[in-house]
């Protein structure tokens, strides 16, 4: 069992171009809301990576555009983490409209410090809730080290 997330979204106005199509950079900030889920419904928020000084820099984004999405689409992203070392994390993003796929796509980050150095995750707090979870998705995370 991956570990995933769905997230549900309908296209604004503002997300689209002169022609009525969204703009292509809308993906990867609905692949952010789609990570943001994912943890939140893990019961670890985005915030509780940072309050321990930790944060997850964006070092490869990609998205591949298939179908053209409008105003008031009706959307799901799913988002899947792909592997997860110590030091980094990869997620995967395939964008839906009914069963049709609009997008996907694949981010890398890295775990970094309060000076934006890489970091080990497992020096932190965090990785004491975060550990457990990923023993219990072992097929989908690779071996920490």
């Amino acid at each position: 069992m991956a570990l995933s997330s769905n997230t549900n979204l309908r296209v604004r106005y503002a997300e689209t171009d002169q022609m009525g199509i969204v703009y292509h950079s809308n993906y990867l900030i609905w692949f952010e809301v789609g990570r943001s889920e994912l943890f939140r419904d893990l019961n670890l928020p985005y915030t509780e990576f940072e309050k321990q000084g930790l944060g997850l820099a964006v070092v490869e984004a990609n998205c591949r555009y298939r179908k053209p999405t409008r105003y008031d689409d009706e959307l799901v992203v799913v988002t899947k983490v792909e592997s997860m070392t110590s030091r980094s994390v990869t997620f995967t993003y395939h964008v839906y409209r009914d069963e049709t796929l609009v997008a996907d796509g694949k981010t890398v980050h890295v775990f970094i410090n309060q000076n934006g150095r890489p970091s080990d995750v497992r020096k932190y707090e965090i990785w004491q809730r975060l550990q457990p979870i990923l023993e219990k998705h072992t097929a989908s995370v690779v071996p920490l080290s």
